[in-house]
């Protein structure tokens, strides 16, 4: 679905209305980010990105990293990191390649991130040096820098809106909020509440991020915070068709055909970008997110896990064209607003 051209009379980053797709470490490669855009996704990002790792790393993995389809019309990069001089090199790399935006990673909760004193952990224990850190990339990138956080209370906003004032003084040309605590990770309620408050009190566009997993949900939290945009995370994984629905403001899941067409081009798109033997080996969690909550069989999605040909792959394919069990069908006439749904 093509999106209408970006209007030259703008000086905003995103159009209001139309969904992110956030940057999701070991997900939003070019395979992913293709299959959401054949179903209307407008603005996405690449992976996180260590920025260590991009200037010191391997340069065929880094390419696969940052790696941009001609037919993409907006992508940004997310780089997270701490140290001055390794993000000014960042900066400097990023600025050599094709990108729109450029973001700075301070809500990531990861153990492997947050032992580095990086990502959420950067902002809620040393807000101030956070800051500092992102000037950095602000002075060394030709293009617009933005920020991804969290919340820092979950009843008082006076410390992220703080923090966010800061970011914004620093050059920030947006900022995501994240509406949970780092130690709740992506569960528990979003509070709005604070988004709301940090919306209100910023010049600077603010995009909610935090729980949707469907049309509805993205259009309330639009409406609870006020917020112009939004960013999708974990809903988009092996749901690409959430983008479809958002635009046309409707329920409106794939067929079981149009679902194995999808994760088809997804796997062979995979194969394409890896390589036979290591897309095999990457695209294992992303068929999982495809069968994950569709009534598939346990004995299906487990066999996934131990995929190593393309013909297991069609053998697999086949047992999907059978369909999820008839008690899903069931439970989807119980249940209509479930989050993950398949037509017969």
């Amino acid at each position: 679905m093509k999106q209408p051209p970006f209007p030259s009379d703008t000086n905003e980053l995103y159009l209001p209305g139309i969904p992110l797709l956030a940057p999701i470490a070991g997900h939003t490669d070019l395979p992913m980010r293709l299959s959401a855009r054949r179903h209307g996704c407008r603005y996405a990002f690449t992976e996180m990105v260590d920025a260590g790792s991009l200037v010191f790393g391997n340069h065929k993995t880094n390419s696969l990293l940052i790696a941009r389809d001609p037919s993409e019309e907006f992508l940004g990069i997310q780089l997270v990191g701490s140290e001055h001089d390794i993000l000014a090199k960042a900066a400097q790399i990023v600025n050599q390649h094709h990108f729109d935006v450029l973001d700075f990673n301070l809500g990531c909760p990861a153990p492997k991130v947050a032992k580095k004193g990086e990502g959420a952990t950067f902002a809620v224990k040393r807000p101030d040096e956070a800051v500092r850190a992102f000037e950095v990339l602000v002075k060394n990138s030709n293009i617009p820098v933005t920020a991804k956080t969290r919340i820092a209370s979950e009843t008082d906003p006076e410390p992220t809106v703080k923090f966010c004032l800061a970011l914004q003084n620093a050059g920030a040309q947006a900022i995501t909020i994240h509406g949970r605590l780092m130690k709740n990770f992506y569960s528990g309620p979003v509070f709005t509440g604070i988004i709301r408050e940090i919306r209100r009190t910023l010049t600077i566009p603010v995009i909610a991020n935090g729980g949707i997993m469907t049309q509805p949900l993205h259009d309330k939290l639009l409406l609870d915070t006020e917020c112009p945009n939004a960013m999708i995370a974990r809903g988009a994984c092996g749901n690409p068709w959430i983008f479809r629905e958002i635009a046309q403001k409707k329920i409106q899941p794939p067929t079981l055909r149009e679902f194995m067409d999808e994760m088809r081009l997804h796997f062979e798109g995979m194969m394409h970008f890896y390589g036979i033997e290591n897309g095999l080996r990457i695209c294992r969690k992303t068929l999982l997110e495809y069968l994950r909550g569709r009534g598939f069989p346990g004995e299906l999605r487990a066999s996934v896990s131990f995929l190593n040909s393309v013909e297991q792959f069609e053998t697999m394919m086949q047992r999907i064209a059978e369909g999820p069990s008839p008690r899903y069908y069931q439970m989807l006439e119980q249940n209509p607003d479930m989050e993950r749904r398949l037509l017969p």
